[in-house]
């Protein structure tokens, strides 16, 4: 008794509502078995793939022909291997740059085919405010795929993001963000540190703290001493100048939609942190105490320091507290204190970071825009605008 075939069908031509249950309803009427279907929409023109065993006896090819030809469809057939596709580890490749031209996107192709693996899909994500595209790649080496794909990102001038392709990355549920640099585009050491007549001083420490080059804490201590005397004045002025990083709004919006938790953990101060959690309705905030008495600064810190491992057991308690798992976290920052909170995380983000960070991080992003984040979560631009459309509308409908 002669097998059942295993046929791929091939569908091409433009879109319209109801091909694809038309033609699964003609396949059910021809008692074919769909093992695999796969649909592509790009500018109005539908790519469908079916992997389906048929019966001996039955013509269904003539049948299918038929089909595409009263709509105007484009249709082939090829005999395939019936045996199931085994389970190969799969990766998400995330190419992101304000241009991403036929050439860069080639190399990028073309290095992961150099590294073993194979491209099963290829999504756009966004056109606005960076273009970038997603990949879904099967079979490769980690490293090796990374390593590939690093050279190329340095060499084409982009950014590009390895990471695995599973649940955790679909269901990740506490982003936790540094502050300085991160959150907001200022230093807030260094906003006081001008309003106090000390500019210069404190910031060439600012910048040997975040490179790594002196301990964190010691150079800290030695900012805020500076700072004793001034009167608190210094801080509600500095408030003022504060600027949050571009897209800051959106990501932390977008987030909250999608039921995530949020928390920033800053070496800054909470007299600035306070304000920005309730602000942005942040989940969890935790930053270091400036002590003013009679209205001036002491220059002195209250309590322990949050220092870069303090940053980390930070992040793990918030995850333990709202039962999420490390895996199941994303932290973002970008100066040296941030390296312990990042490795602690499932996915550590370095944004627009210092080299000592940014070579060590699991990804890093080079665009001057926090919500392109979004892009490496897997969240399409399209889907962030729709949302927002959404809110408008209700919003309207209140008013």
């Amino acid at each position: 008794m002669a097998l059942p075939q295993t046929i791929l069908i091939r569908v091409t031509g433009q879109d319209r509502p109801g091909i694809t249950t038309e033609l699964l309803t003609l396949l059910s009427s021809l008692d074919a078995e769909l093992q695999d279907i796969e649909q592509v929409v790009v500018r109005r023109q539908l790519t469908l793939g079916l992997a389906v065993s048929v019966p001996t006896g039955k013509d269904l090819a003539k049948e299918v022909l038929l089909f595409g030809w009263e709509r105007d469809l484009d249709i082939d057939f090829e005999v395939i291997d019936s045996t199931p596709t085994q389970h190969v580890k799969r990766h998400v490749v995330t190419a992101l740059a304000s241009e991403l031209s036929p050439s860069s996107l080639a190399r990028t192709s073309g290095a992961i085919t150099s590294s073993g693996a194979n491209i099963d899909r290829i999504h756009r994500l966004s056109r606005f405010p960076v273009w970038s595209y997603e990949f879904l790649v099967e079979g490769a080496d980690p490293e090796q795929l990374r390593a590939s794909l690093m050279d190329v990102a340095a060499q084409e001038g982009i950014d590009i993001a390895v990471q695995p392709h599973g649940l955790s990355r679909r269901s990740s549920r506490l982003v936790v963000l540094d502050v300085d640099s991160t959150l907001i585009r200022n230093e807030v050491i260094d906003l006081l540190a001008d309003e106090a007549g000390h500019g210069e001083e404190i910031s060439r420490l600012t910048e040997q703290a975040m490179r790594g080059e002196i301990d964190y804490s010691e150079a800290l201590k030695q900012r805020v001493q500076l700072l004793a005397g001034a009167g608190v004045e210094i801080i509600n002025r500095s408030k003022s100048r504060m600027v949050l990083t571009a897209g800051a709004r959106t990501f932390i919006r977008t987030l909250k939609r999608l039921g995530y938790r949020v928390a920033i953990i800053s070496g800054g101060f909470t007299h600035f942190t306070d304000e920005l959690a309730k602000e942005l309705g942040i989940d969890h905030s935790y930053a270091n105490k400036l002590e003013v008495v009679d209205g001036v600064l002491t220059g002195r810190i209250e309590g322990d320091i949050i220092d870069p491992e303090a940053k980390a057991t930070l992040l793990e308690s918030i995850a333990l507290n709202e039962g999420i798992s490390l895996e199941q976290t994303v932290a973002i920052g970008d100066g040296a204190n941030d390296l312990p909170m990042l490795q602690k995380a499932g996915l550590g983000i370095a944004f627009n970071a210092k080299p000592v960070l940014a070579g060590a991080a699991d990804t890093s992003l080079n665009v001057p825009y926090l919500d392109a984040i979004l892009f490496l979560l897997g969240v399409s631009r399209e889907e962030v605008e729709a949302a927002d459309a959404s809110d408008l509308e209700a919003q309207r409908r209140i008013a």
